[in-house]
C-alpha cells in the first residue's frame, strides 16, 4: 500500500507513525515512567480500578511489540547500514540524474544518523523527523547549487578538502536553520515540540556534516564503520570552536575554515 502513494505523503504518515509509538511506549506497563508516577496513576479519575488501568498498560506494552515486530520484519535494502555517511556526490549528483534515489538516501541516512546521534548524547524524548531532510534535501539543493555543481570538477587533494569544508558548513547551516530536532510532545493531543538546546543541536549535527565531508574527501572510504566515530571525536575536541563558528556573524565561513582543518588531519 505504500508503493502506492506518495513520497511525500509516506514520508509524513511514517513520521506520525512514529510519533504515536512514542506516546505508546510511554504508557507501557513496564515502563519507567509509569513506574515513577504510581501514586499519580492510583489518583487518577478516568478509572475506577487501578486493575484496569493494569490490563490497558498490558494491552499498550503489547502493541509496541507487534509494532517493533513488523519493523523488524520490513526489508531494508535500501542502503545496508544507514550508519554509514556517504559523501555530498551520492546525495547530491551533480549531473541532476536519479534526483529522487539520492533524496531518498539523504533523508534515510541523515534520519539514521541523527538518531544514533541522540543514543550517543543520551538525549532523551527528542523527536526527528524525516520529512526534515526533505526538506533540507531541497535547500542544499536551491541554495548551494553553485557548490555542489563544483564536485565534478578536476582539482587537487587542497581543493577537494576545501569544497568538502565548504559542502559540509552548508550542510550543518541548514540543519540549524531547519531546527529538525525537537522535544517529544507528551501526548498526541499536544503536538506542539520545543527546540532543543543549540549547543545539544551543534552536538548532535555537526559529526553528521562532517562526516559527510569525510566520505567525500576519501570516496573509497564511503563504507568504513568508523566515519561517523572520527567525526563525533574531531567535533567534541573543538566543540566550543565548532559552536562559537555556529554563532558567528559568517558561519559559512568560520565552519569552513574549521572543517577544513579537520579533514586535512583526520583521514
Amino acid at each position: 500500500m505504500l508503493r502506492e502513494i506518495s513520497e511525500e505523503v509516506r514520508v509524513n504518515l511514517k513520521d506520525r507513525l512514529r510519533d504515536v509509538r512514542h506516546v505508546v511506549r510511554q504508557h507501557r506497563h513496564d515502563s519507567p515512567a509509569v513506574e515513577r508516577s504510581g501514586e499519580t496513576a492510583r489518583a487518577r479519575p478516568f478509572f475506577p480500578r487501578r486493575e484496569i488501568e493494569g490490563l490497558l498498560g498490558h494491552a499498550i506494552s503489547a502493541f509496541d511489540d507487534a509494532m517493533g515486530l513488523a519493523q523488524t520484519l520490513v526489508p531494508r535494502t535500501h542502503s545496508g547500514n544507514t550508519h554509514r555517511p556517504k559523501g555530498f556526490a551520492a546525495y547530491f549528483p551533480a549531473d541532476g540524474q536519479s534526483g529522487l534515489d539520492a533524496e531518498r538516501a539523504f533523508r534515510r541516512d541523515m534520519y539514521s544518523l541523527t538518531r544514533m546521534m541522540l543514543a550517543r548524547r543520551k538525549l532523551v524524548n527528542v523527536r526527528v523527523h524525516e520529512a526534515d531532510f526533505v526538506a533540507i534535501h531541497a535547500a542544499m539543493r536551491r541554495r548551494h547549487q553553485p557548490l555542489l555543481a563544483m564536485q565534478d570538477a578536476d582539482m587537487g587533494w587542497a581543493e577537494k578538502v576545501s569544497l568538502a569544508a565548504e559542502l559540509s558548513a552548508a550542510l550543518l547551516g541548514e540543519f540549524l536553520t531547519h531546527r529538525p530536532l525537537r522535544t517529544a510532545p507528551a501526548a498526541l493531543s499536544s503536538p506542539m515540540a520545543d527546540e532543543i538546546a543549540r549547543n545539544d543541536a551543534v552536538a548532535c549535527l555537526a559529526p553528521v556534516a562532517l562526516a559527510c565531508g569525510l566520505a567525500s574527501v576519501d570516496p573509497d572510504g564511503n563504507e568504513a564503520p568508523d566515519l561517523i566515530d572520527m567525526a563525533v571525536l574531531a567535533i567534541d575536541a573543538r566543540s566550543e570552536r565548532v559552536v562559537q563558528a555556529c554563532d558567528s556573524a559568517d558561519p559559512q565561513s568560520e565552519l569552513t575554515v574549521l572543517f577544513a582543518m579537520l579533514l586535512t588531519h583526520l583521514p
